[in-house]
């Protein structure tokens, strides 16, 4: 499912919350407060929210904070892979969870397994390990190991858990319009996507049910 063909920037800041809406960097060099990274905190109407540049998204992400772990979810096609390779900086490990899915009923299962195996011992400073799935096999592959003071973005659908999102540094869940959404992935994925998108849908209202990412996110952004 992996592929790096997603939308891309600037995004539109859907809500800020915490650290998010108090200050990053424009491209200008200028500081960016509350009002500029957002038009009404936690407004869903996206005439009165603000936009964002990659820059100034990677100005908030990189200030501070000498291990990043940032876990940006949404749903198919909303412009987590490549709002991720944007983000990331030199020696950042980039997770894809399209490459942790066992199958195509795998997302609770993937949820779980990122957070137990890669995300809690990188926490706790300890090296995190995450397995590869093998889509063709259809079996388990080969573990990946990610040391505690390497940067770490995990990006897809459950990487933003209830159990996860404490532990990361930087959260972000994406939306984008249902019908561009659905173009996006079926342009990338082909037919294949397409037998199997309403079933992992009804995996994605799941999990967003069960976690409430959105209420999770320090940002909330529609990929423009």
């Amino acid at each position: 499912m992996s592929d790096p063909t997603r939308a891309s920037g600037p995004y539109r800041i859907i809500a800020a919350r915490g650290a998010a809406a108090v200050a990053a960097t424009s491209a200008s060099g200028r500081a960016v407060g509350a009002s500029d990274m957002v038009g009404a905190l936690g407004g869903i109407d996206e005439r009165q929210s603000s936009g964002a540049s990659v820059d100034a998204l990677r100005a908030w992400m990189w200030t501070g904070a000498p291990v990043v772990r940032l876990l940006i979810d949404g749903r198919a096609g909303t412009g987590k892979t490549t709002l991720a390779a944007a983000l990331k900086d030199p020696g950042t490990a980039v997770v894809h969870m399209d490459d942790i899915y066992p199958g195509w009923d795998g997302l609770e299962v993937a949820a779980e397994a990122v957070f137990r195996t890669l995300i809690a011992p990188h926490a706790a400073g300890q090296v995190g390990r995450w397995q590869r799935w093998d889509w063709q096999a259809e079996a388990p592959a080969e573990w990946h190991e990610i040391d505690p003071e390497t940067s770490v973005i995990v990006e897809g659908c459950g990487a933003l858990s209830r159990s996860a999102a404490p532990l990361a540094t930087h959260r972000i869940w994406m939306e984008a319009p249902s019908a561009e959404r659905h173009r996006r992935a079926i342009g990338r994925d082909g037919e294949l996507f397409a037998a199997h998108w309403d079933r992992w849908a009804a995996q994605e209202a799941t999990f967003i049910a069960a976690n409430g990412p959105t209420e999770l996110a320090d940002l909330v952004l529609r990929s423009l």
